[in-house]
């Protein structure tokens, strides 16, 4: 639990054990990096100590709201600009800042044990060469907590947003620099405004409504006494702010906000409590001429939603139409309309190239379109192995990969786009809402050779009949990364590659560093059978002791079992958020050294 205590006249606080891949720990990797760079720090903490370091800091104001002058010597992997004390030993960290700005902040809390103070911008006293103010086109910048970079040029920002997959790999991914290849440069956005298809503003509660006598009797919450701020988060605080245009928004989406915000204000006295308003773009498809002697299509069924638009759902509401009542991709005959869904079940309709995909308004799906195309063609085009890259030895040919398993499949993005490249496509996702999504979509865009099932997240690979070295596996996990049962798992099964997509490149380095390792202590069994293993992993070895015993197990030979590692043949990040501090990351891994047969069984590998 955060403790905070008042001492020496500012606020500290002791922080609460830090999460792997939160924002947290990248901005300590990025404050240590910093101050480890400067050869005086070392000597002042194994001479001082840190009771030494805060008898220094007690020269400089801490005080809870005083100001500070502070020289931006870098930019975190977080977005926010880091800047070393006086004293040379100690970091305040200053949103919306740039290496070189002088800037005046806001003290707001002390973390003497981590050697940083957090901050609020005030003002700039000295630009940086870097700044450029006159890019800005929100009159919400440097308040609002969505964008961190609109003051940078477009160029600057695809340059840091490379260090940030560099920096991931060096700090998270435990590997020797020679196994980390050059990562390239970070392919840009079609669109730097107006993409993001998808925005959730939201309001709080009437003051007081969520007290504990409230929360226990509804009937007396009170309301809204005047229409609330709607909007997104300030900057560093639980507060939101009132927020009548987001210019990252796609058009539709920003009609919508406009749209909403009205129908909320003359709706106030209706709500007892906060809520979160979902915008999410939609392409409405309009038939302007129709072949001859085509058979009439079912009708659509129209949908009332809250937006005002006229929306349309398949005969049978609620479940996903079929690629005969769905609308066709754009057409010479036909027109485009965009428009906006607030309902989280209405379908939601996007086009990527030759494909259609129709999901839940509320459900996952890329917020970037006009990146999508760009995106899906680079993993089609690095997913099988390039020419005279061979798998075992120099005399096969280069690969005999005809098999796709898209894990963390979703609603089958790349099941559906990659599939003309493989024999097969399977796709498993443990959300069976998911899987529905998944298999309405491939059977919409007419692809014969994808298959979506429902797995079980302790023995994931249990569906996956075609051997490992013709298959190669997608994920595209959540932020938190794979966990270690499924890398486990990964590794046992040994495709002939992996590609690891994902919107938080420091999970994706820590994963990655295990599959190249062959697992988290170099091998590839990572067994542990203390009193700490969760029941699918007690299944899963289990299973492996019974296969030992019985023979069956076609990786276990007398008494070994595959050693399986990979090799990164590529990094390469995506900026899918322009003006933020997001990148998305993508490794290929090749696999090596698949036949090599090791002794585990007697001995701790």
């Amino acid at each position: 639990m955060t403790k905070r205590k008042r001492q020496q006249g500012y606020y500290t606080k002791r922080m609460k054990a830090v999460q792997e891949g939160s924002n947290e720990e990248v901005l300590l990797a990025d404050i240590r990096n910093l101050l480890k760079s400067d050869s005086s720090r070392e000597r002042h903490i194994s001479e001082e100590g840190d009771r030494g370091s805060e008898a220094v800091l007690s020269r400089v104001s801490l005080e809870r709201g005083s100001n500070v002058e502070v020289r931006i010597s870098a930019l975190s992997s977080t977005g926010d600009g880091l800047g070393i004390s006086p004293t040379s030993d100690h970091v305040f960290i200053v949103p919306f800042t740039l290496p070189g700005d002088v800037v005046n902040a806001r003290v707001v809390t002390h973390f003497p044990q981590d050697h940083y103070t957090t901050t609020d911008f005030l003002s700039v006293v000295q630009p940086s060469s870097h700044r450029h103010d006159a890019l800005v086109q929100c009159p919400y910048f440097a308040k609002c907590s969505g964008c961190q970079f609109q003051m940078l040029s477009y160029e600057e920002q695809l340059a840091h947003k490379k260090t940030i997959l560099e920096k991931a790999y060096r700090n998270f991914s435990n590997l020797a620099p020679e196994l980390i290849p050059a990562v390239g440069d970070t392919i840009g956005s079609p669109m730097q405004y107006g993409y993001r298809t998808k925005l959730t503003p939201h309001f709080d509660g009437p003051p007081g409504s969520n007290s504990r006598k409230f929360r226990k009797d509804s009937a007396e919450r009170p309301g809204f006494s005047e229409v609330p701020p709607i909007g997104f988060m300030v900057k560093g605080t639980r507060r939101t702010m009132d927020i009548e245009d987001c210019p990252i928004g796609t058009d539709a989406v920003r009609d919508g906000l406009k749209k909403e915000r009205k129908r909320i204000a003359n709706e106030i006295s209706k709500y007892k409590r906060g809520a979160t308003i979902l915008l999410r773009e939609t392409t409405v498809t309009t038939t302007t001429e129709k072949p001859q002697h085509q058979p009439p299509s079912t009708p659509d069924i129209p949908s009332s939603t809250s937006n005002g638009t006229d929306t349309t759902l398949s005969p049978s509401e609620g479940t996903l139409p079929n690629s005969q009542t769905a609308d066709p991709p754009p057409s010479p005959s036909s027109t485009t309309t965009k428009t906006y869904l607030t309902d989280q079940n209405a379908l939601s309709t996007e086009h990527i190239g030759p494909y259609t995909f129709l999901n839940p308004a509320g459900a996952f799906f890329q917020n970037n379109n006009s990146i999508l195309p760009i995106f899906t063609s680079y993993i089609r085009a690095h997913i099988l192995p390039p020419p005279n890259l061979t798998t075992i030895t120099t005399t096969q040919p280069p690969h005999k990969i005809t098999h796709l398993i898209d894990t963390y499949s979703g609603s089958g993005l790349f099941s559906i786009t990659l599939s003309p490249l493989f024999t097969s496509t399977l796709g498993i996702d443990i959300a069976p809402s998911s899987i529905a999504s998944a298999t309405s979509n491939a059977r919409l865009n007419n692809i014969p050779n994808a298959t979506f099932i429902t797995g079980d997240s302790a023995n994931i690979f249990a569906h996956v009949m075609t051997p490992a070295e013709e298959s190669v596996v997608v994920i595209d996990p959540p932020r938190k990364g794979c966990d270690d049962g499924f890398l486990r798992q990964l590794l046992r099964y040994g495709p002939a590659r992996v590609v690891y997509v994902s919107c938080n490149v420091h999970t994706q380095a820590r994963d990655v560093g295990i599959l190249v390792r062959g697992g988290k202590d170099g091998c590839g069994n990572d067994d542990d059978d203390g009193d700490n293993a969760g029941d699918g992993d007690r299944r899963e070895k289990e299973k492996e002791k019974a296969e030992r015993a019985d023979g069956s197990d076609d990786s276990d030979r007398q008494g070994g079992k595959r050693r399986v590692k990979y090799r990164i043949e590529t990094l390469q990040g995506f900026d899918f958020f322009p003006q933020t501090g997001h990148v998305e990351g993508v490794a290929i891994l090749q696999r090596e050294d698949h036949e090599q047969i090791v002794d585990v069984v007697d001995e701790k590998c």
